[in-house]
């Protein structure tokens, strides 16, 4: 049965540090906002936690649920701590679990595909007893959420997939669409170690950047936030990227939502419009001006009212449209 992890389960905790402190008022919000924590063993063969689920869920057995899905960075309750409110208000009952190796999830099997992801949030929901959801999913958690679509199509109603370069090829970075240009350097990137790695993560993930970062505060964050689990999540990237062609891609048959910010510079507009291209008919984008890769940060209200509406219309409304 899943049960409440124990106090400091995810990551030590300092009185004095900045960040642990911003961790625990995000985690009050969760509880305030009616979600309780829950640690759900995924078992494999005899071992009846080989995998760890980390979730909020509900108090009360949702009745509209709505699975979000965050992308690389702290963990969960960071990511989707503005958008409780106004979703419980417009109907819905957000479920947010902490993917594989982030927050308290992790795994001792060694699969990093996001097709594992996807079956152990899948087995999560299971456990919950959520068996048909709609799906939001930022970046990396699009594309675990596009997994999830496509295998479990009977689950997975709609999906809002926001700046998640599902459409990418491994040659793309060879080639020079993105700011790195390999998978090493994009490891590097997206799982900081030093202050001035975080700099230039914030720097080339959002249009306006703090002008002052001091490198103690990113120190503390990094201690807090950001040392688990890094050669884990290095891994994923691997197996995210490694060989990866568009021909290989699924299409998915849901209603579907893309969510770009104009500015982009991590997965660039090119991968919303080719995105959109390769499920013909079925999407719907909405580009979010004056906004990066960390639209979800930046934009948290215009994203947010944009997944109450898709997530509200009726599906033949749903289809064929692009929003500015």
């Amino acid at each position: 049965m899943p049960s409440p992890p124990p106090p400091g389960a995810a990551r030590g905790r300092s009185i004095l540090s900045f960040a642990a402190a911003r961790d625990r008022c995000f985690s009050r919000r969760f509880l305030k906002a009616g979600l309780r924590p829950l640690a759900i063993p995924i078992p494999a063969g005899d071992d009846p936690a080989t995998t760890v689920v980390h979730m909020w869920v509900p108090a009360s057995p949702p009745r509209n649920p709505l699975l979000l899905l965050h992308g690389f960075g702290a963990s969960a309750t960071w990511q989707w701590a503005p958008y409780l409110r106004p979703l419980i208000a417009a109907g819905f009952d957000p479920i947010v679990p902490d993917l594989l190796f982030f927050g308290a999830s992790c795994t001792r099997l060694p699969d990093r595909s996001d097709a594992f992801q996807a079956r152990s949030i899948k087995a999560a929901m299971e456990a919950i007893g959520v068996t048909t959801f709609g799906l939001v999913g930022v970046s990396y958690g699009g594309f675990v959420g596009y997994r999830m679509a496509a295998m479990y199509p009977e689950a997975v109603d709609r999906v809002a997939l926001v700046c998640a370069g599902v459409c990418l090829e491994e040659k793309d970075l060879a080639e020079g669409l993105f700011p790195v240009a390999g998978v090493a350097e994009a490891a590097a990137l997206l799982v900081p170690r030093r202050p001035e790695e975080v700099r230039r993560l914030v720097r080339l993930t959002f249009v306006r950047p703090p002008c002052i970062m001091p490198s103690c505060f990113l120190r503390d964050y990094i201690k807090v936030m950001g040392s688990d689990h890094l050669q884990e999540k290095t891994e994923l990237l691997y197996a995210l990227i490694n060989e990866r062609h568009l021909s290989d891609l699924p299409k998915i048959s849901q209603p579907t939502l893309i969510v770009w910010g104009e500015h982009d510079r991590v997965f660039p507009m090119e991968l919303a419009h080719r995105l959109k291209r390769h499920l013909g008919e079925n999407p719907q984008l909405v580009v979010i001006r004056n906004a990066g890769h960390a639209v979800n940060l930046e934009k948290p209200m215009d994203m947010c009212r944009n997944i109450i509406e898709f997530f509200r219309e009726p599906v033949a409304e749903a289809l064929n449209d692009e929003k500015v």
